[in-house]
């Protein structure tokens, strides 16, 4: 690797690229990967019928942790029984009386997976569609083809800090695919193709407790940048990546000191889809009881028109 190089087009001249894999005009991206084999492999990994949700809370009173340059989900009562008792609002024909809400914030808030176009450079999109097309809304590769799609398979968790003997990884902690499979075969469970890999760093756990703050100097742990890395993760087929932090990889680049080169790498040039922010502590904490570490995973995020990203709530089946 150029030990600077000054561009993501450089930086990833000799990486892999999906782009017209499955015809110029696909916007699933890796997602083409779960079919109907996919789906039973992790029918088949359900051994106790129980389930897990990987949704975090949104628009909590303390506030939420938001990558930094977003703000917390907001929400708002418009009817509840105050209103009714002041007069403001009046039953309904038959009595009934009802409370409403609204909740505002960025598609990316809480989990969320990201659309492929989310993310781009040189004026180009996941598959080869122009920038310019995210004018006024995502009119190729946002969140809704995904949302149609849904995200069905079987999934694997890799919970890194407990095999690194932490509660949490450090800020700025790095993880190579190398880790991934280290950790596996720790585990005792299989990285097939095709598996939908669920990322454990403790970091979200951090941020909710209070342990990690968010500040200006804000750098995650994760997943670094290699050549390897992308090709691994293209060999693999990967077609989704989930963790428990707020960009699926480290923040910067301790190489190059790029910011998020793997949005770049494996979303916009393989088609990968990433959900972010999960909720994976109470998985892991059962996972390391009874040595369970794949399921089925299976969610849909919302179906935002032309949006960058959609709230996602998985369910992990094992």
């Amino acid at each position: 690797m150029n030990a600077d190089p000054k561009t993501l087009h450089s930086l990833l001249a000799d990486a892999p690229n999906r782009w017209g894999r499955w015809g110029p005009n696909d916007e699933i991206g890796a997602l083409n990967f779960l079919g109907e084999r996919e789906v039973r492999q992790g029918l088949a990994a359900i051994r106790q019928a129980r389930t897990f949700t990987l949704g975090v809370p949104i628009a909590t009173d303390r506030g939420d942790p938001v990558f930094p340059g977003r703000w917390p989900a907001r929400h708002f009562m418009v009817a509840d029984k105050a209103g009714f008792t002041a007069g403001h609002w009046h039953p309904l024909h038959g009595g009934l009386e009802f409370a409403d809400d609204y909740v505002t914030g960025f598609a990316q808030a809480g989990t969320h997976c990201d659309a492929l176009g989310h993310m781009w450079f040189d004026d180009t999109l996941w598959n080869g569609y122009p920038a310019a097309s995210t004018n006024g809304g995502m009119t190729k590769a946002g969140i809704m083809p995904i949302a149609e799609r849904g995200i069905v398979g079987r999934g694997v968790l890799l919970d890194i800090a407990r095999f690194r003997g932490k509660a949490a990884l450090g800020r700025g902690e790095t993880i190579t695919h190398h880790d991934l499979v280290e950790c596996a075969r720790a585990q005792g469970v299989e990285i097939l193709p095709r598996s939908i890999l669920m990322v454990r760093t403790g970091w979200v756990g951090a941020l909710l407790g209070g342990r990690e703050t968010i500040t200006d100097t804000y750098w995650e742990p994760g997943l670094t940048f290699s050549l390897d890395l992308v090709r691994w993760f293209d060999a693999m087929e990967i077609p989704c990546l989930v963790t428990d932090t707020l960009a699926n990889e480290t923040t910067y680049e301790p190489d190059t000191g790029m910011m998020l080169v793997l949005h770049a790498a494996l979303m916009r040039n393989l088609g990968i889809v990433f959900t972010e922010m999960a909720w994976l502590d109470d998985l892991a904490e059962r996972a390391a009881a009874d040595r369970q570490f794949d399921g089925l995973f299976c969610g849909s995020p919302a179906k935002v028109s032309k949006g960058t990203g959609g709230s996602i709530n998985p369910v992990f089946i094992r």
